[in-house]
């Protein structure tokens, strides 16, 4: 199935500006930090013009701009989830991904609904409350239905009378109708990546099956936007091309559907390439990205689009993982496998790439408050209706804080007392103390209520 090509992935207005700003003016520089700060995001010139920064103080001055516009907008809250690999059959030829069609190195699985509901009880065992659905390209028999019942199976699951509160979704693109057939099933976000927006080499690495259709592949969101998913993840694997050029395709494609929606992504996700079984480009990526530069990715994204959720997977290790929740990131996996049923039975080989952080959830809990920022398991937005053109409308203006604030104390005080090691509940509970401490107003007098009301034995409040 084709699509007409879109005309808003413009190459030649891409190479245009990397061109013009590839040395831009320091005065430049310091106007874009300043529009920066006014978080109302940038232009494609503007992103440029950061890419181009080859000044260490003024690199420095891009990555306290990211603090400052993460900090005014989500504060330090870290948003906790865990992907579900569901099956890694899949038809397609990816050069760079384990899963790809012929790779006779990993084990193929796809989990029945009863496996499904083992695996998410492992996953709400380990605290969590949020799960990110992952299948590769090629379902079971029942086709696409296999992925309808595998949400429902995870909204099923339970453990202990606790259960999963938000399933999104991260498979391969839908017709509107198939939108509308996940939209029913209430997920949260649904998120897709293109990889890489040039379509070069696009085609160079997507060798077999229906992902070699760029246009198809690029217009998803576009069509689970149509259906009335309002809440959208995008993302690119960097390491494929030269991540200047992705940077400006990903802003060519938000502002299509700002455009096109009146809103953006609800995610933008920041995947590195990792070594994945049976892939020698993935040994060695043509466009690799060192760790200076990957930083400078997460703090022009949080400049560029200050009111998205930024993603860091655990691809990457624990030391840069830390780094880059100050530049930005503000949802991060914890405790993941990548192969199906990786929860409940160790396979090193069958994932779909290498994990970089491979510490149990309880250590990365700990971790994350020991360097201030609070863990979060809140889904209040997703049950209250604030998703899409609402949720926007108090991310910008750094509204939404007044919500997430409260909302993430809750949710970590529950976490507290069902699922922390006591060394882990007693740096916990000396933070939410710390952080209500300093809160004020109507965000301080929310989280007292919602964390008291945790404390006196209720579960699930938020505001």
């Amino acid at each position: 199935m084709t699509t007409a090509q879109n005309s808003y992935i413009n190459d030649t207005q891409i190479c245009s500006i990397l061109e013009k700003y590839a040395k831009p003016d320091p005065a430049q520089v310091r106007d874009v930090l300043a529009k920066a700060r006014e978080m109302k995001g940038l232009s494609l010139d503007d992103v440029a013009i950061l890419n181009g920064i080859n000044d260490q103080q003024q690199l420095e001055e891009l990555f306290a701009t990211a603090n400052h516009i993460k900090d005014t907008i989500y504060g330090k809250r870290l948003v906790m989830f865990a992907p579900l690999y569901i099956t890694n059959l899949c038809a397609n030829e990816c050069t760079y991904c384990a899963f790809r069609a012929k790779n006779t190195a990993i084990v193929r699985r796809a989990l029945n609904q009863e496996e499904i509901k083992h695996e998410t009880q492992a996953l709400i065992k380990q605290g969590h409350k949020r799960v990110l659905l992952v299948a590769g390209e090629s379902y079971p028999k029942q086709g696409f239905q296999y992925v309808l019942d595998s949400v429902r199976s995870v909204y099923e699951a339970r453990y202990n009378d606790a259960d999963i509160r938000r399933v999104n979704v991260n498979v391969a693109p839908l017709s509107v109708d198939e939108f509308k057939l996940l939209k029913a099933e209430k997920i949260g976000t649904y998120q897709i990546f293109q990889e890489t927006y040039h379509r070069g080499q696009y085609k160079k690495v997507h060798i077999g099956g229906k992902k070699m259709d760029y246009d198809f592949r690029v217009s998803a969101l576009h069509r689970a936007m149509e259906a009335g998913i309002d809440d959208v993840g995008i993302g690119v694997l960097f390491g494929l091309y030269d991540y200047r050029y992705d940077l400006l395709a990903m802003m060519q494609h938000i502002g299509e559907l700002e455009r096109a929606f009146g809103v953006g992504p609800h995610t933008i996700s920041v995947p590195r390439m990792e070594p994945a079984t049976g892939s020698d480009m993935s040994m060695q990526p043509p466009y690799p990205v060192s760790d200076d530069d990957f930083r400078r990715i997460v703090a022009i994204l949080r400049c560029a689009v200050p009111y998205t959720g930024i993603i860091m997977s655990t691809r990457e290790s624990a030391e840069m993982r830390r780094d880059t929740f100050a530049l930005g990131v503000s949802q991060i996996s914890a405790g993941s496998r990548t192969n199906p049923g990786g929860y409940e039975e160790e396979d090193d080989i069958s994932g779909q790439f290498s994990l970089g952080d491979h510490r149990p959830m309880d250590e990365v809990i700990r971790d994350v408050a020991q360097m201030g920022y609070v863990p979060s398991f809140c889904t209040g937005c997703y049950r209250l209706g604030r998703t899409g053109q609402d949720f926007m409308d108090l991310a910008k203006p750094g509204a939404i804080k007044a919500h997430c604030g409260p909302n993430a104390l809750s949710t970590f005080m529950e976490y507290l007392q069902n699922y922390a090691s006591p060394e882990t509940r007693k740096i916990g509970l000396e933070l939410i103390d710390k952080t209500i401490a300093e809160m004020e107003g109507l965000p301080k007098s929310r989280a007292e209520k919602l964390v008291g009301r945790v404390k006196n034995g209720e579960s699930d409040v938020y505001c």
